[in-house]
């Protein structure tokens, strides 16, 4: 009865503020009265709506202000936005999946995946065993560490890839060769750091040192309840503290991270080993079954340079130091719970969540990123309809259309250059929901003995899956993420575009909604994952994914030229008091925001909701387009998480992502009635169009 009363009231609500907006979005007097919507739709809430936010002025609040004041970020998160809430719906039935698994893992045949989800997921949650064992099953990895005694004791512990130490010193790995992308290579790159940034260990503003002194007593706090007395701990830490800073300022930072080419130097193992020479990298590659490699690809050559002169200077004792707390560092949630408190509470420092979250939902996690292929079968049963599939499929090849019209027609773009990025958007390969092919977890053992001996095995797995790659044709049917993932990625070098079933749901994605809301949501995710093969960075990789340059001088230059207008739109943005968003930084990720929201609306234009012009909720077609739009993107953050967000990540806080794009486009102006002056409407010397 309480139900059915409250629900009553909101549909009420949701009728009159539907009325109200529409009418503040045509820019009328709200005296006069309103009529009726003649439908009513679904996908957009229109109670989430404040209409006391004229949409030309910061369309972010007027979309999605009333859901910002009305739900505040949960105790256990950072933010909170419709990515969260559609990944605890997914979260839900995943839990039931896992639930289900381990319940019933005895049952199942020994080496399938049932047996090897439920007993993984089942060791992960027993906080009561982990708890008994204390570090019975960490231990013999810490004596291996401790058993270290000189430099080439050091190099065979780091070169055998049954070793562990969490992420130590550099980035290994074997992916496809950038400007050879039908070959494997092994590749090196800088790594080694705690911190989310080299700038957390060399700024000197005061946010930066007081994450500084929360990280010291982290580490201290770690070494205590290792064994070390109260001296030794503060010892270890600072000798971690400063093993790390020295890393810290040899790495490149996050903008030049982002130049493909000058993180780009193939050498022949020789070389390599010439400029690296205490990486003892010939013995490194055998250990790890690479040893018929002749060439290798170094990201950042000078970052290896000095950590081969520190595995030579730096005393083996202090190494061995970083290399437990790394260890502890990258098992925290195997261990007993005093070492996950700790952890968290530095956490909090970084990111302002108020509450560790729960057991269950950290462990889900963990089984993903371990088995997630394994469980995800069994999601896209329960979540994801092959006729979604065949539903989104068809939304990407009109996007695909409505792109290619956008590149004919742009006016700055030879006619030589044009017929290269044709060639490419016809070339990308689309993945949809989950894979073909699954991955094959026989060789993987899991056992509800401990927890961290699944985490160690299931690593080992991992790194053994990616090395066997070495030699052979490039696996076309890999995905780099699993099923109930809401998220979405561009991968240049396979020039493909892929979307996990988990974002392929409301709010971005509703087979019960109309077009508009569906090409305003998931529509502008395709076009971004698109507009990604032609930002700063995708339009350096070709047709077949090589980094190779097909652009003519002057039409590149164009480009850039458009694309700096854009950096210094975002560069002006201030989330919080005086910090800027890093236009430089953000730059592939706000050239596909703005590149896919213009393709997902030509796209949209096509469709028959959009040529019969008719009112939903009273909102035009192209009004629900953006407030779909803007909708997927509402998110309350808290200052912590913004401040981290803008410093590392490449995406810009999502207000910005809202207001960004729209600040473009005369189609969103015309849409909601803005003229010159109003906040959202740039001058047009101001704006950027590219596509």
């Amino acid at each position: 009865m309480i139900a059915t009363s409250i629900a009553r009231r909101l549909s009420l609500a949701v009728l009159g503020l539907s009325s109200l907006a529409a009418t503040v979005a045509a820019g009328q007097s709200t005296s006069k009265p309103t009529p009726t919507p003649p439908q009513k739709g679904v996908g957009i809430n229109i109670a989430n709506i404040d209409p006391s936010v004229k949409p030309c002025e910061d369309f972010f609040h007027y979309a999605s202000g009333n859901w910002l004041k009305n739900n505040p970020i949960p105790p256990a998160e950072s933010r909170w936005g419709s990515f969260n809430e559609l990944a605890d719906h997914n979260n839900a039935t995943l839990r039931a999946i896992l639930n289900d698994a381990a319940k019933n893992a005895a049952k199942a045949p020994k080496g399938s995946n049932a047996q090897k989800v439920g007993d993984f997921y089942a060791a992960a949650m027993d906080s009561a065993a982990i708890e008994a064992a204390g570090l019975k099953y960490l231990q013999p990895h810490l004596n291996r560490i401790t058993a270290i005694k000189d430099l080439g004791e050091m190099q065979r512990f780091l070169a055998d890839p049954k070793a562990h130490a969490g992420s130590v010193w550099y980035g290994f790995g074997v992916q496809p060769d950038e400007k050879i992308s039908t070959q494997y290579a092994v590749q090196f790159g800088q790594g080694g750091l705690s911190l989310p940034d080299r700038d957390y260990y060399l700024k000197d503003d005061a946010r930066s040192k007081a994450i500084r002194t929360a990280y010291e007593t982290y580490l201290v706090s770690t070494f205590k309840l290792l064994g070390d007395n109260e001296a030794t701990a503060k010892a270890n830490a600072a000798t971690v503290q400063r093993i790390e800073t020295r890393l810290a300022k040899a790495s490149k930072s996050r903008v030049d991270l982002r130049d493909p080419y000058a993180n780009y130097n193939k050498m022949t193992v020789a070389e390599a080993d010439a400029a690296f020479p205490n990486m003892a990298l010939p013995l490194m590659l055998k250990e790890t079954g690479l040893g018929a490699a002749k060439e290798v690809i170094v990201g950042q050559p000078d970052f290896l340079k000095e950590v081969s002169a520190m595995l030579k200077e730096e005393p083996i004792a202090d190494q061995k130091q970083y290399l437990r707390f790394h260890l502890v560092a990258s098992v925290t949630a195997a261990l007993p719970k005093a070492f996950g408190d700790e952890a968290f509470r530095f956490a909090q420092t970084l990111t302002g969540a108020k509450k560790q979250q729960p057991r269950w939902k950290r462990m889900l996690g963990s089984t993903d990123r371990a088995l997630g292929e394994a469980f995800g079968q069994l999601y896209v049963d329960k979540a994801f309809s092959p006729a979604a599939k065949a539903r989104a499929k068809q939304m990407i090849e009109n996007l695909r259309i409505a792109y290619a019209e956008r590149i004919k027609a742009t006016d700055w773009m030879s006619a030589a250059t044009k017929t290269e990025a044709l060639k490419k958007l016809n070339a990308f390969t689309v993945k949809i929901g989950y894979p073909d092919k699954w991955k094959d977890y026989s060789d993987l053992t899991i056992t509800r003995e401990s927890y961290l001996n699944n985490v160690l095995a299931a690593r080992i797995w991992a790194n053994n899956e990616e090395i066997k790659h070495f030699g052979k044709p490039i696996d076309r049917n890999e995905w780099g993420m699993t099923p109930p993932t809401v998220n979405a990625y561009y991968n240049p070098p396979m020039n493909e575009i892929v979307f996990p079933a988990g974002i392929l749901q409301p709010p971005f994605y509703d087979p019960k909604a109309d077009d508009a809301v569906n090409y305003g949501g998931i529509g502008a995710v395709i076009g971004h994952e698109m507009t990604h093969g032609f930002d700063d960075q995708g339009r350096q990789y070709n047709s077949e994914g090589n980094l190779k340059d097909w652009w003519t001088k002057e039409d590149a230059d164009k480009f850039n030229a458009k694309a700096a207008v854009v950096g210094k739109q975002y560069d002006a943005f201030t989330p919080l008091d005086s910090m800027h968003v890093n236009g430089k930084l953000t730059m592939g990720e706000n050239l596909a925001d703005l590149g896919g929201l213009t393709i997902a609306y030509q796209a949209f234009q096509k469709t028959p909701q959009a040529k019969a012009k008719a009112k939903i909720d009273g909102f035009t077609p192209e009004q629900r387009f953006f407030l779909a739009y803007a909708q997927i993107w509402r998110t309350n953050a808290r200052p912590e998480y913004l401040r981290q967000q803008v410093q590392t990540d490449p995406h810009s806080p999502a207000q910005f992502r809202t207001n960004g794009p729209l600040m473009n486009m005369p189609e969103f102006y015309k849409a909601f009635g803005c003229q010159e002056g109003d906040k959202m409407m740039r001058a047009a010397a101001e704006r950027s169009k590219i596509w």
